[in-house]
């Protein structure tokens, strides 16, 4: 309660009730900008123990249709000749295939469009397993992950619907590791 010299009666401050759930929607709006995004994850029916039929740990330099994109001490990339491949009936931006050592280690995947991202999740779910979905759960959304862990193969996939790009990886669980072993904290 305030007293203005001027006015002889006190001001009392009330909240609107209108206000007052504006401010609580508000504020649980924030709050839901900082939880993280919801993870679908799934257990992998089939690992493949690789990808494109080439073994976790082959040589790289050995597969035919491969070109060396980039090279360092330890790190190789790698693309196919002809181009980016499809992935069932989805037509990826970019697929790039790493080494570490020598080793086939890790695959990139990166593709645009929410019809595209629909025909790669269809075409994962078919060869690897369904994604577990529990009720109520949200399938759409400004950011999707999606997870299938086998026990060579590891795949993570995560779609930006905001922008409509989606970002694959698919890595070797015993191989990627080492990657955190020869990237300097320097090099991010």
């Amino acid at each position: 309660m305030l007293r203005t010299p001027h006015l002889t009666a006190p001001i009392h401050f009330r909240w609107a009730p209108a206000r007052h759930s504006v401010l609580l929607l508000g504020l649980a709006w924030a709050t839901t900008l900082l939880l993280p995004a919801p993870s679908h994850a799934g257990k992998m029916v089939n690992d493949p123990k690789g990808f494109y039929g080439i073994p976790w740990g082959a040589s790289l330099a050995n597969v035919p249709d491969m070109i060396l994109m980039d090279s360092s001490e330890h790190i190789k990339e790698y693309k196919f000749k002809d181009g980016p491949k499809r992935l069932g009936d989805a037509e990826v931006e970019r697929i790039r295939f790493f080494s570490i050592d020598g080793k086939f280690a890790r695959v990139y995947i990166r593709y645009g469009g929410d019809t595209t991202h629909g025909l790669v999740l269809a075409y994962f779910e078919s060869r690897f397993g369904p994604i577990d979905r529990i009720p109520r759960a949200m399938v759409r959304g400004l950011n999707q992950q999606y997870n299938w862990r086998g026990g060579d193969t590891e795949i993570n996939m995560t779609y930006h619907g905001y922008g409509e790009r989606g970002y694959i990886y698919v890595e070797s669980r015993t191989l990627a590791a080492r990657f955190l072993d020869v990237l300097s904290d320097a090099s991010f």
